[in-house]
């Protein structure tokens, strides 16, 4: 039972790291390279990884996708995809889709004459998936170094650790005082019970045996 137990807390608990870690915003210092736009097949399960900024789109099995190229500071490639998230999940609310293909187009740069930007994104990035980032801003930074700090994530993650804390501490509370108590009484009645059934069969026990004796 306790390795039962210990085995789904691990497996709840890296679900819930994973779709942070999925969901919050990250940055990326990175130089733009090329812009594309190309057609998708959304017809499987990895759907749930593009986003469906409207209802029309959401019945399609595939539309096309614009993507943006770069490399990041580390120098490892990196594809980002330009999809609006609308009014869904997660909520970003990014509606300007063409606005930041036009930054990206504008920010394109060389390996001689680099333009570095902090691209702010969320998702993943997976070949074998086929899955990407979904780009939300890109701004101008002064160099490769020049990382944002992300605050947002910050602040957000100490905001759910207290609250997580308090329900935690709270819970040890209400089951210290009540959840217990009622254990421990519910334990006690079943030992008297059985020292009862114990003591009445000892009786019995004794009652055959002085007829046995006569």
């Amino acid at each position: 039972m306790r390795f039962i137990k210990w085995a789904f807390l691990i497996t709840f608990w890296v679900l819930f790291g994973a779709f942070l870690h999925y969901t919050l915003p990250q940055y990326d210092v990175a130089r733009i390279v090329n812009t594309y736009e190309e057609r998708q097949e959304l017809n499987d399960w990895t759907r749930l990884f593009w986003s469906k900024p409207d209802d029309q789109s959401a019945q399609l099995i595939n539309r096309d996708v614009q993507f943006i190229q770069a490399v990041r500071a580390n120098g490892r490639n990196m594809v980002y995809r330009n999809e609006d998230t609308g009014w869904n999940w997660p909520p970003y609310f990014k509606f300007d889709t063409a606005n930041l293909y036009t930054d990206a187009n504008d920010s394109i740069s060389t390996r001689a004459n680099p333009e570095w930007v902090a691209v702010m994104h969320y998702g993943w990035r997976n070949e074998f998936l086929s899955i990407f980032p979904n780009a939300v801003s890109i701004k101008p930074v002064a160099g490769p170094e020049d990382k944002p700090t992300n605050w947002f994530s910050i602040i957000f993650l100490v905001l759910l650790a207290a609250i997580l804390w308090a329900i935690y501490v709270r819970w040890r509370r209400f089951r210290r005082a009540r959840i217990e108590p009622m254990i421990e009484s519910a334990e006690d009645s079943l030992y008297a019970a059985g020292d009862a059934i114990a003591e009445r069969q000892g009786r019995f026990r004794r009652w055959l045996d002085s007829w046995k004796s006569k």
